[in-house]
Protein backbone atom coordinates (compact mmCIF):
# COMPACT_ATOMS: atom_id res chain seq x y z
CA UNK A 1 0.00 0.00 0.00
CA UNK A 2 0.85 3.71 -0.77
CA UNK A 3 0.85 5.91 2.48
CA UNK A 4 0.17 9.15 1.00
CA UNK A 5 1.96 12.54 2.55
CA UNK A 6 2.14 15.76 0.64
CA UNK A 7 2.18 18.89 2.53
CA UNK A 8 4.96 21.11 0.38
CA UNK A 9 6.89 21.05 -2.79
CA UNK A 10 9.73 21.18 -0.95
CA UNK A 11 10.08 17.90 1.56
CA UNK A 12 11.94 14.93 0.34
CA UNK A 13 10.56 13.52 -2.76
CA UNK A 14 9.97 9.19 -1.98
CA UNK A 15 7.56 8.10 -4.65
CA UNK A 16 6.33 9.81 -7.97
CA UNK A 17 3.73 9.29 -10.92
CA UNK A 18 5.55 9.83 -13.80
CA UNK A 19 4.38 10.31 -17.13
CA UNK A 20 5.01 8.73 -20.17
CA UNK A 21 5.82 9.90 -23.65
CA UNK A 22 5.25 6.08 -25.72
CA UNK A 23 2.56 5.43 -28.03
CA UNK A 24 1.98 9.75 -27.93
CA UNK A 25 -0.08 9.59 -30.96
CA UNK A 26 0.09 11.68 -33.94
CA UNK A 27 0.76 15.44 -34.08
CA UNK A 28 -2.22 17.23 -33.48
CA UNK A 29 -4.20 19.48 -35.49
CA UNK A 30 -4.60 22.83 -35.03
CA UNK A 31 -8.26 22.46 -33.87
CA UNK A 32 -7.61 20.01 -31.53
CA UNK A 33 -4.83 21.57 -29.36
CA UNK A 34 -6.06 22.31 -26.01
CA UNK A 35 -2.79 24.80 -24.99
CA UNK A 36 -1.85 28.15 -26.85
CA UNK A 37 1.96 27.08 -26.47
CA UNK A 38 1.29 23.81 -28.76
CA UNK A 39 -0.81 25.50 -30.76
CA UNK A 40 2.33 28.02 -31.48
CA UNK A 41 4.55 24.78 -32.33
CA UNK A 42 2.32 22.90 -34.46
CA UNK A 43 1.71 26.54 -36.43
CA UNK A 44 5.49 26.58 -36.79
CA UNK A 45 6.28 23.41 -37.79
CA UNK A 46 8.09 22.64 -34.38
CA UNK A 47 5.74 20.06 -32.33
CA UNK A 48 7.86 17.53 -30.73
CA UNK A 49 8.74 14.54 -31.97
CA UNK A 50 8.41 11.33 -30.11
CA UNK A 51 11.63 9.43 -29.86
CA UNK A 52 12.33 13.14 -28.73
CA UNK A 53 9.95 13.34 -25.91
CA UNK A 54 11.03 9.56 -24.85
CA UNK A 55 14.74 10.47 -24.81
CA UNK A 56 13.69 13.34 -22.30
CA UNK A 57 11.56 11.80 -20.33
CA UNK A 58 14.04 9.21 -19.63
CA UNK A 59 16.72 11.02 -18.82
CA UNK A 60 14.26 12.99 -16.37
CA UNK A 61 13.38 9.25 -14.95
CA UNK A 62 17.25 8.61 -14.93
CA UNK A 63 18.04 11.51 -12.35
CA UNK A 64 15.12 10.91 -10.18
CA UNK A 65 15.54 7.07 -9.45
CA UNK A 66 19.01 8.64 -8.75
CA UNK A 67 18.39 10.47 -6.14
CA UNK A 68 15.90 7.57 -4.83
CA UNK A 69 13.06 8.69 -5.74
CA UNK A 70 10.45 5.55 -6.12
CA UNK A 71 8.63 6.27 -9.80
CA UNK A 72 5.45 5.01 -10.60
CA UNK A 73 4.12 5.05 -14.01
CA UNK A 74 0.89 5.16 -15.77
CA UNK A 75 -0.57 1.81 -18.16
CA UNK A 76 -0.34 2.63 -21.68
CA UNK A 77 -2.89 3.83 -23.65
CA UNK A 78 -1.92 3.60 -27.16
CA UNK A 79 -1.83 6.86 -29.32
CA UNK A 80 -2.81 9.11 -26.42
CA UNK A 81 -0.69 11.78 -25.03
CA UNK A 82 -0.23 10.55 -21.10
CA UNK A 83 3.01 12.28 -20.33
CA UNK A 84 1.63 15.50 -17.82
CA UNK A 85 0.19 13.29 -14.88
CA UNK A 86 0.31 16.09 -12.47
CA UNK A 87 -3.00 17.36 -13.65
CA UNK A 88 -5.06 14.12 -13.35
CA UNK A 89 -5.02 13.99 -9.55
CA UNK A 90 -3.48 15.56 -6.47
CA UNK A 91 -2.38 14.82 -3.21
CA UNK A 92 -3.23 17.10 0.00
CA UNK A 93 -2.24 16.04 2.99
CA UNK A 94 -2.93 11.92 3.08
CA UNK A 95 -5.53 12.49 0.35
CA UNK A 96 -5.67 12.06 -3.44
CA UNK A 97 -8.20 14.23 -5.26
CA UNK A 98 -9.51 13.09 -8.79
CA UNK A 99 -9.82 15.90 -11.04
CA UNK A 100 -12.22 16.71 -13.03
CA UNK A 101 -10.20 17.33 -16.04
CA UNK A 102 -11.36 18.53 -19.59
CA UNK A 103 -12.94 16.16 -21.60
CA UNK A 104 -10.01 15.28 -24.17
CA UNK A 105 -7.92 14.18 -21.10
CA UNK A 106 -10.91 11.85 -19.81
CA UNK A 107 -9.20 8.92 -20.14
CA UNK A 108 -6.02 9.33 -18.62
CA UNK A 109 -6.94 8.83 -15.10
CA UNK A 110 -8.29 5.38 -15.84
CA UNK A 111 -4.54 4.81 -16.50
CA UNK A 112 -3.81 4.53 -13.28
CA UNK A 113 -5.74 1.97 -11.59
CA UNK A 114 -2.94 -0.23 -10.60
CA UNK A 115 -1.52 2.94 -8.34
CA UNK A 116 -5.33 3.69 -6.90
CA UNK A 117 -5.36 0.10 -5.82
CA UNK A 118 -2.67 0.97 -3.95
CA UNK A 119 -4.15 3.82 -1.63
CA UNK A 120 -6.94 2.76 0.71
CA UNK A 121 -10.13 3.71 -0.80
CA UNK A 122 -11.62 6.42 1.74
CA UNK A 123 -7.57 8.32 0.68
CA UNK A 124 -9.75 8.74 -2.22
CA UNK A 125 -12.11 11.85 -2.74
CA UNK A 126 -13.94 12.58 -5.85
CA UNK A 127 -15.36 16.29 -6.35
CA UNK A 128 -19.02 17.44 -7.68
CA UNK A 129 -19.24 17.32 -11.82
CA UNK A 130 -19.32 21.18 -11.20
CA UNK A 131 -15.84 20.95 -9.49
CA UNK A 132 -13.30 21.88 -12.40
CA UNK A 133 -10.12 21.76 -11.17
CA UNK A 134 -6.35 20.36 -12.84
CA UNK A 135 -3.48 19.39 -10.50
CA UNK A 136 -0.92 21.78 -11.86
CA UNK A 137 -3.30 24.93 -9.99
CA UNK A 138 -2.76 22.66 -6.74
CA UNK A 139 0.37 24.03 -5.11
CA UNK A 140 0.94 22.92 -0.99
CA UNK A 141 2.94 24.77 0.91
CA UNK A 142 2.65 23.89 4.70
CA UNK A 143 -0.47 25.45 6.36
CA UNK A 144 -1.61 26.83 2.91
CA UNK A 145 -3.26 25.64 -0.57
CA UNK A 146 -2.75 27.61 -3.42
CA UNK A 147 -5.12 27.68 -6.28
CA UNK A 148 -4.86 29.08 -9.24
CA UNK A 149 -8.55 29.50 -11.25
CA UNK A 150 -10.26 31.70 -13.54
CA UNK A 151 -13.61 33.03 -12.39
CA UNK A 152 -14.56 35.72 -15.35
CA UNK A 153 -18.37 35.17 -17.21
CA UNK A 154 -16.41 34.14 -20.13
CA UNK A 155 -14.87 31.11 -18.19
CA UNK A 156 -16.88 28.84 -20.83
CA UNK A 157 -14.72 30.10 -23.92
CA UNK A 158 -11.57 29.66 -22.91
CA UNK A 159 -10.16 26.21 -23.36
CA UNK A 160 -7.07 27.46 -20.98
CA UNK A 161 -9.47 28.14 -17.68
CA UNK A 162 -8.94 24.51 -16.15
CA UNK A 163 -9.94 25.47 -12.19
CA UNK A 164 -13.23 27.21 -11.65
CA UNK A 165 -14.35 28.55 -8.34
CA UNK A 166 -16.66 25.91 -7.11
CA UNK A 167 -13.52 23.82 -6.99
CA UNK A 168 -11.56 26.37 -4.56
CA UNK A 169 -14.78 26.78 -2.31
CA UNK A 170 -14.71 22.48 -2.28
CA UNK A 171 -11.11 22.42 -1.47
CA UNK A 172 -11.74 24.71 1.52
CA UNK A 173 -14.74 22.33 2.54
CA UNK A 174 -12.57 19.30 2.12
CA UNK A 175 -9.78 20.28 4.49
CA UNK A 176 -10.92 23.11 6.90
CA UNK A 177 -7.06 22.74 8.41
CA UNK A 178 -5.44 24.51 6.07
CA UNK A 179 -5.46 27.90 4.65
CA UNK A 180 -6.71 27.87 1.36
CA UNK A 181 -5.47 30.85 -0.74
CA UNK A 182 -6.55 31.70 -4.74
CA UNK A 183 -5.01 33.29 -7.20
CA UNK A 184 -7.18 34.48 -10.61
CA UNK A 185 -4.69 33.70 -13.90
CA UNK A 186 -4.86 35.55 -17.42
CA UNK A 187 -5.70 33.52 -19.88
CA UNK A 188 -5.32 33.00 -23.59
CA UNK A 189 -6.59 30.67 -26.13
CA UNK A 190 -3.76 31.42 -28.19
CA UNK A 191 -1.68 33.39 -27.21
CA UNK A 192 1.35 31.39 -24.82
CA UNK A 193 2.77 35.36 -23.80
CA UNK A 194 -0.98 35.68 -22.11
CA UNK A 195 -1.93 32.97 -20.92
CA UNK A 196 -0.95 31.25 -17.21
CA UNK A 197 -2.35 27.72 -18.12
CA UNK A 198 -2.04 26.66 -14.65
CA UNK A 199 -0.84 27.96 -10.99
CA UNK A 200 2.57 25.64 -11.54
CA UNK A 201 3.58 28.06 -14.84
CA UNK A 202 3.97 31.28 -13.30
CA UNK A 203 4.70 30.23 -9.36
CA UNK A 204 6.57 27.77 -7.18
CA UNK A 205 7.94 27.68 -3.88
CA UNK A 206 11.33 26.28 -3.63
CA UNK A 207 13.45 25.73 -0.74
CA UNK A 208 13.20 27.45 2.61
CA UNK A 209 10.84 29.83 2.18
CA UNK A 210 11.69 31.01 -1.48
CA UNK A 211 9.74 30.89 -4.73
CA UNK A 212 9.65 31.80 -8.37
CA UNK A 213 7.05 33.70 -9.85
CA UNK A 214 5.94 35.96 -12.87
CA UNK A 215 3.91 38.96 -12.10
CA UNK A 216 1.65 39.32 -15.37
CA UNK A 217 0.52 35.68 -14.97
CA UNK A 218 -2.05 36.97 -12.39
CA UNK A 219 -4.67 38.98 -13.24
CA UNK A 220 -5.31 40.76 -9.32
CA UNK A 221 -2.32 42.95 -8.18
CA UNK A 222 -3.68 42.26 -4.54
CA UNK A 223 -2.57 38.23 -5.48
CA UNK A 224 1.13 38.82 -6.54
CA UNK A 225 1.64 41.28 -3.60
CA UNK A 226 -0.02 38.67 -1.48
CA UNK A 227 2.97 36.08 -2.26
CA UNK A 228 5.69 38.96 -2.17
CA UNK A 229 4.82 40.06 1.09
CA UNK A 230 4.37 36.32 2.15
CA UNK A 231 8.53 35.23 0.93
CA UNK A 232 9.97 38.82 0.77
CA UNK A 233 11.09 39.92 -2.60
CA UNK A 234 14.83 38.64 -2.23
CA UNK A 235 13.64 35.41 -2.12
CA UNK A 236 11.51 35.45 -4.96
CA UNK A 237 13.06 34.82 -8.58
CA UNK A 238 11.70 37.16 -10.60
CA UNK A 239 11.01 35.40 -14.47
CA UNK A 240 10.60 37.07 -17.75
CA UNK A 241 7.69 36.40 -20.05
CA UNK A 242 10.09 34.75 -22.28
CA UNK A 243 11.21 32.40 -19.45
CA UNK A 244 7.43 32.27 -18.11
CA UNK A 245 6.71 31.00 -21.38
CA UNK A 246 9.91 28.61 -21.39
CA UNK A 247 8.33 27.00 -18.09
CA UNK A 248 11.21 28.47 -16.14
CA UNK A 249 8.92 28.11 -12.52
CA UNK A 250 7.70 25.12 -13.28
CA UNK A 251 10.64 22.94 -11.96
CA UNK A 252 10.34 19.88 -9.30
CA UNK A 253 12.49 19.79 -5.97
CA UNK A 254 13.36 16.42 -5.19
CA UNK A 255 14.50 17.88 -1.89
CA UNK A 256 14.57 21.33 0.10
CA UNK A 257 18.02 21.45 -1.65
CA UNK A 258 18.18 19.89 -4.38
CA UNK A 259 15.59 21.17 -8.15
CA UNK A 260 15.41 19.77 -11.42
CA UNK A 261 15.49 22.37 -14.20
CA UNK A 262 15.80 22.58 -17.44
CA UNK A 263 19.50 23.01 -18.85
CA UNK A 264 18.33 25.80 -20.61
CA UNK A 265 17.53 27.52 -17.95
CA UNK A 266 20.88 29.90 -17.63
CA UNK A 267 19.52 32.66 -15.66
CA UNK A 268 17.39 30.55 -13.22
CA UNK A 269 20.12 27.87 -12.64
CA UNK A 270 22.89 30.51 -11.51
CA UNK A 271 20.60 32.08 -9.23
CA UNK A 272 19.42 28.66 -7.66
CA UNK A 273 23.47 27.49 -7.36
CA UNK A 274 24.11 31.49 -5.93
CA UNK A 275 21.26 30.67 -3.53
CA UNK A 276 23.26 26.98 -2.51
CA UNK A 277 20.82 24.66 -4.45
CA UNK A 278 21.87 21.47 -5.82
CA UNK A 279 20.98 21.77 -9.56
CA UNK A 280 20.01 18.73 -11.44
CA UNK A 281 20.01 19.90 -15.26
CA UNK A 282 17.76 17.95 -17.62
CA UNK A 283 17.32 18.46 -21.20
CA UNK A 284 13.30 19.11 -21.03
CA UNK A 285 12.46 21.72 -24.28
CA UNK A 286 10.81 19.45 -26.15
CA UNK A 287 8.14 18.41 -24.13
CA UNK A 288 8.22 22.14 -23.16
CA UNK A 289 6.44 22.97 -26.36
CA UNK A 290 3.43 21.68 -25.09
CA UNK A 291 3.16 23.75 -22.69
CA UNK A 292 4.49 22.35 -19.39
CA UNK A 293 7.58 20.87 -17.86
CA UNK A 294 9.14 18.86 -14.41
CA UNK A 295 5.91 19.71 -12.31
CA UNK A 296 3.78 19.23 -14.81
CA UNK A 297 5.09 15.53 -15.77
CA UNK A 298 5.68 14.35 -12.00
CA UNK A 299 2.67 14.06 -9.46
CA UNK A 300 4.43 13.37 -6.11
CA UNK A 301 2.77 10.76 -3.86
CA UNK A 302 5.15 10.70 -0.99
CA UNK A 303 7.20 13.48 0.93
CA UNK A 304 8.77 13.43 4.12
Amino acid sequence: MIKLNINNETDSLKSVLLGIAVSNGPVPTAEECYDPKSLMHIKSGTYPTQDNMIFEMKELEYVLKLNNVKVYKPKLIPNYNQIFTRDIAFVINDKLVKSNIIPERGREFNAISDIIKLIKPKKIIELPKNCHIEGGDVILYDKYVFIGYYDGLDYPDFITARTNKNAVEAIKELFPEKNVKSFELRKSNTNPYENALHLDCCFQPIGKGMALIHQESFLNDSDFKFIENLFGKSNLFYTTNAEMVAMNCNVVSISENIIITEKSFTRLNNWLREKKFKVEEVSYAEISKQGGLFRCSTMPLVRG
